[in-house]
């Protein structure tokens, strides 16, 4: 059993069609959805990748959802991009447009779900995983957990989550700061300027935002809503003025030779760690 799993009789939901490395689970009206690739931290390859840009639109159209969790299996929310992933999308540019063309699915996605999305976070949520965070409604985040959006120290523009949203929640400055820098984000701190909602002990995070979502789930849902599209309606305009630029700029970042001599030197630190 994963060290972030809430016992209880929660069915997988066979339904929903988001690959291999997603699990959607029921609990009455909330949705709980776990990213599944623990022995990687969960960073995305081009199936979770896929999977995440396919969610969304599904759990719109699930009536009898009214609230969602967000978590990972296993020691980390979301580790960002896998390096083989990463150089595979500097090899193949079809496979780049579509995987950028996937990005734009899932921060339009989680921009428009009608239903609250609530992130447990514990461990590393980098990259892809501190994005998911940043376009969540609702944050709960693990003491020991932290954020970070390395693209640009990576070579790669930052083209969702942190950047689109950040100034909406954060000051200009700090965003900045973070963006350009890929500074870690300690939960403390994250919570201190206004990027999560709660910082709660490890072993409580999954079990506080479920508890939460529940809560949400419980309210009269046509008032939750409309009431999350107003709000979301400021976020929506942030992300529709920039998110295209963006996605092109990290498109023209991939054929960098900052990226490729970055890529280089990680994976040949994978490999060295792998035959240790």
């Amino acid at each position: 059993m994963s060290e972030h799993t809430v016992t209880g009789p929660y069915p997988v939901m066979s339904e929903y069609e988001v690959g291999p490395h997603l699990q959607v689970e029921s609990d009455g009206p909330v949705r709980i959805v776990r990213l599944d690739r623990p022995e990687q931290l969960n960073a995305a390859n081009h199936e979770l990748h896929a999977g995440l840009a396919a969610l969304f639109p599904q759990i719109d159209a699930d009536r009898r959802a009214r609230a969602m969790v967000l978590t990972g299996n296993g020691r980390a929310f979301c580790a960002g991009g896998d390096f083989g992933y990463l150089d595979r999308l500097w090899r193949d540019p079809d496979l780049r447009n579509e995987t950028l063309r996937h990005g734009r699915q899932i921060v339009t996605g989680l921009v428009g779900c009608r239903v609250p999305v609530v992130a447990a976070v514990h461990g590393a949520a980098v990259g892809l995983g501190c994005s998911l965070v940043a376009l969540s409604d609702i944050v709960f985040m693990a003491e020991s957990a932290h954020l970070a959006d390395p693209h640009v120290a990576l070579g790669l523009v930052a083209a969702d989550g942190g950047p689109v949203t950040w100034p909406l929640l954060i000051s200009l400055q700090l965003a900045k700061e973070y963006a350009l820098t890929g500074e870690r984000i300690p939960a403390r701190r994250a919570a201190e300027i206004g990027l999560v909602n709660h910082v709660v002990p490890d072993d409580e995070v999954l079990s506080q935002a479920l508890d939460f979502a529940r809560r949400i789930a419980a309210l009269p849902p046509g008032a939750v809503q409309d009431t999350k599209r107003v709000l979301n309606l400021h976020l929506e305009r942030a992300v529709l003025a920039t998110l295209d630029f963006a996605l092109a700029a990290e498109d023209r970042s991939f054929t960098s030779p900052e990226l490729r001599a970055n890529l280089d030197r990680l994976l040949a630190k994978q490999d060295e760690r792998k035959g240790s």
